[in-house]
């Protein structure tokens, strides 16, 4: 390509065309660019290009999931002896649920001379009675099983693990939170893999009792399952650093001395042990045929202090886990991989002050025209906001290849839920990157199994504080630039505003009706009803 060519491709350039266009002042009296449209438009695009950038991951973890699909691991070799497990049941104030764990775990078809079951309950309410009667009740039927109780919670329940290795004597760990249910042929699936001295931890895929519950908690299916599915497969099938989800799984009891042990100083201690393990060459098996079911978050205010919970964890542990990762010397796709993995969440705040900006920006881009919209802005937006669709559905296509299509129905709900969640998970974000500490806030369980089950009646629920009201605010600021869009015609971008508007409004009127109500039944000093700690607890 000559000179008189490269100039007249630049001089047709459509980004060149785009800036000659704003910054000319031939047809002043049109449009030009000023301060005011600068101050928006650098920002603004700033934001969407970082946002584009994760939403590009997300495109790359569905390209790793299938070119590494022969990279799962087959049948184990058949166990010719079976190792000690101790079975470690992490619980606080748990009423509901504790018996059905201990009645499940009771029923593990594995040698009963080389089990050794721990209750850890750290509860400060009637839940120690029901814990403790069922552990006697259990243990008097033969089941190795013992209840340890501590009175100060320190470490929340990293330090409850902790507690309970000190009397340890399996080999192995395997760790359920009170909301799961094992199968009894788990530790004999599980612990055939462990022939493999490397191999440091095993995680299995969670399945969920409640999935056709409500609309909540279709949508979290559908987050839970792009993790496991999609983010868990690709990162195991590549080789990457993947993480054990704080239950149904087990451990080599040498791979967390070694690493250090459990620590308290993130709320997301399973990922901060199971990069520092990682980081020490212990080897991670992630096992999609082997479920586990458990029980999802029924009410609003619950699912938002799991997702803050885990934001500001995964946050927590990005700022103390990167630089060892980046002095180490594992290959680079790996040190990339545990960038995007841990600071995943900044998209948070990035998706507020986006929202803040985008009427606008609206307008700005208005008077640009359409061209230069669809040219820079159509792009950018595919990439941020269609990779999280195509995430999805491709998990819901490989778990249920009959009726996949049906995700379709519910990809609105779930990008709105996600728009929802986002102050409160930004504002957790922020926590952890000025290192403001907050106490780990669990997610209540109820015993939901089915549509016929109801959670209205019973405690351990979450006040709002104020995160509904900024929310509502939001939908009605975005409602306003629905009318924008509107009275400008700018009909294409009404869906996406929409999205805002349902998403905002809808997570803020939930949270205040399901507190609204508890207020009414419980009264406002029911020890119960504290206001979730907005570090509290997958997109």
């Amino acid at each position: 390509m000559n000179v008189f060519s490269s100039i007249w491709f630049l001089a047709q350039n459509p980004i060149s065309n785009y800036w000659h266009k704003a910054t000319d002042r031939t047809f002043s009296g049109i449009y030009h660019v000023n301060a005011f449209d600068l101050m928006m438009m650098i920002p603004y695009f700033i934001v969407l290009i970082i946002l584009a950038v994760y939403g590009l991951h997300r495109y790359w973890l569905v390209y790793d999931y299938y070119k590494y699909r022969k990279n799962v691991p087959g049948p184990p070799p058949e166990a010719t002896a079976w190792p000690r497990v101790t079975v470690q049941l992490p619980i606080f104030n748990e009423r509901y649920v504790i018996e059905r764990l201990v009645e499940a775990v009771s029923r593990f078809d594995y040698p009963p001379e080389l089990l050794d079951i721990q209750v850890l309950d750290d509860s400060t309410d009637e839940t120690c009675e029901v814990a403790r009667a069922c552990v006697e009740r259990h243990a008097a039927q033969g089941i190795p099983i013992s209840y340890i109780h501590r009175s100060n919670r320190e470490g929340y329940k990293a330090g409850a693990l902790e507690n309970g290795l000190k009397t340890a004597r399996g080999e192995f760990v395997a760790i359920f939170d009170a909301d799961f249910i094992p199968g009894s042929d788990f530790l004999r699936r599980t612990i055939p893999y462990f022939q493999n001295p490397k191999i440091g931890m095993a995680q299995t895929r969670w399945t969920y009792l409640n999935r056709d519950y409500s609309l909540l908690t279709q949508v979290e299916t559908i987050l839970l399952d792009g993790h496991f599915v999609v983010e868990h497969g690709a990162r195991s099938r590549r080789g990457t650093f993947f993480n054990f989800n704080g239950t149904a799984g087990v451990w080599r009891r040498a791979a967390i001395d070694s690493a250090g042990g459990w620590e308290h100083d993130t709320l997301t201690e399973d990922t901060d042990l199971s990069y520092r393990a990682q980081l020490k060459g212990w080897k991670f098996l992630y096992l999609p045929n082997i479920e586990c079911a458990s029980e999802l978050p029924v009410d609003m205010n619950g699912f938002k202090a799991q997702q803050a919970r885990w934001a500001k964890g995964l946050m927590q542990t990005a700022k103390k886990i990167l630089p060892q990762v980046f002095r180490s010397n594992v290959p680079w796709h790996v040190k990339a991989e545990a960038f995007f993995h841990l600071t995943a969440n900044i998209s948070y705040p990035l998706m507020v002050l986006f929202s803040a900006m985008l009427l606008p920006a609206m307008i700005v881009r208005f008077y640009q025209g359409w061209f230069q919209m669809l040219l820079i802005d159509l792009p950018l937006f595919l990439a941020s906001t269609c990779s999280i669709s195509s995430f999805y559905l491709v998990a819901q296509k490989e778990l249920r290849p009959k009726t996949w299509w049906r995700t379709f129905f519910y990809m609105p709900f779930v990008m709105a839920t996600g728009i929802g969640i986002s102050i409160r998970n930004a504002k957790a974000v922020l926590e952890a990157l000025f290192g403001i500490k907050s106490e780990f806030a669990r997610t209540p369980k109820f015993k939901i199994e089915g549509k016929k089950d109801t959670f209205v009646a019973k405690k351990y629920r979450n006040k709002a504080g104020w995160m509904p009201y900024a929310e509502i605010l939001l939908g009605i600021y975005f409602a306003c630039t629905v009318v924008y869009a509107i009275t400008n015609q700018n009909f294409a971008t009404i869906p996406f505003l929409l999205l805002f508007v349902w998403g905002y409004l809808y997570t803020g009127f939930m949270s205040l009706g399901q507190t609204y109500f508890a207020h009414l039944r419980f009264g406002v000093n029911a020890p119960e009803m504290r206001p979730a700690s907005s570090g509290a607890p997958g997109f």
